[in-house]
């Protein structure tokens, strides 16, 4: 795997999720407490970072309001706005302080949906950097991250899902996705596993690879 055509895409690591007095907080702090996903994740770019790889931040936002929305949202979407989470320029809508972009990392802006690539430039900013392979972490795990997933597999991607830098916002949610959907449209592989990978190390091996649901 050369870094240089390597991007970590990391999907809303905003407050609202990944922080004490976020508005969607609540429902996944059990998940990533069992996963440990931000710890991982912060580990994860620093030593992404280090190889060389592109570190890509794409975070999700609305004006106050909601404008960009149907009138009458449903479905994940309906709880975003019920829940008057991700308000561009709050609190809730920042990437977590863990995790603030540094000088050469890519924020891509425009994420109004469930994909990253449907709304954004990504797949652009991607291609113009030669990028080949990106690897994905954020919320939820069944949700955007999958999203993401699918299309960059059509899209022709190689693409690896960190499957402890996710969390759902049930582990039986997130133990079916990873288990079971996943390895339809990516190599689900830890963190650990990945970094090996790009820093050079052995392959995990097909006992290795992939998830493994909670007991």
């Amino acid at each position: 795997m050369d870094p240089k055509k390597t991007a970590l895409v990391l999907i809303e690591f905003q407050n609202d999720f990944t922080t004490e007095g976020g508005t969607l907080h609540g429902a996944v702090s059990g998940v990533m407490a069992k996963t440990n996903m931000l710890a991982n994740t912060v580990e994860t770019v620093e030593k992404a970072r280090k190889a060389g790889a592109t570190i890509v931040f794409v975070p999700i936002t609305f004006a106050d309001g909601y404008g960009e929305m149907r009138d009458e949202p449903y479905g994940i979407l309906k709880g975003v706005k019920d829940s008057k989470s991700f308000i561009k320029g709050s609190w809730g809508a920042a990437i977590v302080d863990a995790l603030k972009p540094q000088a050469g990392d890519v924020v891509i802006e425009g994420k109004r949906g469930l994909g990253t690539f449907e709304s954004t430039n990504l797949d652009w900013v991607l291609r113009q950097r030669g990028i080949t392979e990106v690897a994905l972490g954020g919320f939820l795990t069944n949700c955007c991250v999958e999203s993401t997933m699918r299309t960059a597999y059509e899209k022709g991607y190689n693409v690896v899902t960190l499957t402890d830098c996710t969390a759902a916002i049930t582990q039986e949610e997130q133990d079916f996705a990873c288990a079971k959907n996943f390895p339809m449209f990516s190599r689900p592989l830890t963190h650990t596993e990945w970094l090996g990978e790009l820093t050079g190390g052995s392959k995990a091996s097909d006992k290795t690879r992939g998830y493994e649901a909670a007991e």
